[in-house]
């Protein structure tokens, strides 16, 4: 066998190990999230029945005792159910995915790089079920409260002001006229909730990306500073793409998510303090240098 051969065998020997160790990985991966959705699915009527509290709690305070919701296709409510179920997997299997991809990728990370790396990995989630947190029993409420409501208070305004529709003053019961009632489908009110749950979750990790590309040098606090009037413009165009097409939730939104872009630039100074301190330590750095740009308070405002 020439010494070409060799060569060739001896660099592919790793690549096929790491493709044979990668489809392990997302073989137990796959498994762990069928096993969840199976589970899911067998509770997948209490879970149902939890995401739509906000708009029950919302019916019954605008005078519904018992709210009631539709599917005016066969296959609609178990698509729904099975919708529920492999959301649910994700969040219920996601400690077993990333624990299979972190032991996909620590044996190739250096020691400093695992107890950096790590810290986050566990961050990950507690700050997606925050976000998930703060839609349902924030966001989904208020916005359910706000949209429902108005219907309520269009027809009071109509029936209390004499003359607002144009034929004198309204008695509070009418021979005349159609009735304006909400008839809410099960798909397309879970469709609100999940959307709201989902995109506040993934805008939550906003920190963790932000301040792993602080770690590994990609931005700075500075940088970000210096960003904050693009950074509001972008924050203000993500949520009106991620949210139901409202004002209202997407203020809400912004009004979360800017505070953790700001709470990131707070995190990367306290990294990059760390490394001048211990560079400083080290000898590598003068007492008077600095790896980063010395702006002022002026110039990161402006």
């Amino acid at each position: 066998m020439s010494t070409t051969e060799d060569e060739i065998e001896d660099t592919s020997a790793p690549l096929i190990e790491h493709l044979a160790e990668l489809r392990t990985r997302l073989i137990r991966s796959v498994l762990a999230f069928v096993v969840a959705m199976i589970a899911c699915f067998a509770v997948a009527q209490p879970i149902l029945a939890f995401l739509l509290t906000p708009i029950e709690q919302s019916l019954r305070g605008l005078g519904d005792p018992s709210p009631v919701m539709q599917y005016t296709a066969p296959q609609e409510y178990f698509f729904t159910l099975v919708r529920i179920s492999m959301v649910g997997a994700l969040g219920l299997s996601f400690p077993i995915i990333a624990h299979q991809l972190w032991r996909f990728v620590a044996p190739g990370l250096y020691k400093s790089e695992k107890a950096a790396f790590l810290p986050f990995l566990l961050a990950s989630p507690l700050l997606f079920i925050a976000g998930a947190a703060f839609a349902h029993y924030v966001v989904t409420p208020f916005a359910m409260r706000f949209f429902l409501g108005f219907a309520d208070a269009a027809s009071l305004l109509t029936t209390l002001v004499p003359g607002i529709d144009g034929e004198g003053p309204s008695l509070p019961v009418s021979d005349s006229g159609i009735d304006i009632v909400f008839q809410g489908k099960v798909n397309e009110t879970l469709d609100i909730s999940l959307k709201l749950i989902v995109a506040f979750g993934l805008c939550f990790q906003l920190p963790v990306l932000l301040t792993l590309m602080g770690k590994a040098g990609l931005v700075t606090a500075s940088d970000l500073a210096r960003m904050r009037k693009y950074a509001v413009v972008l924050i203000l165009m993500t949520a009106a793409l991620v949210t139901p097409p409202d004002v209202i939730t997407q203020l809400i939104l912004f009004s979360a998510i800017y505070p953790l872009y700001e709470i990131s630039i707070f995190l990367i100074r306290r990294i990059e303090a760390r490394k001048e301190r211990e560079l400083r330590e080290a000898g590598v750095l003068g007492e008077n240098e600095s790896l980063y740009d010395d702006d002022t308070e002026e110039d990161l405002k402006a």
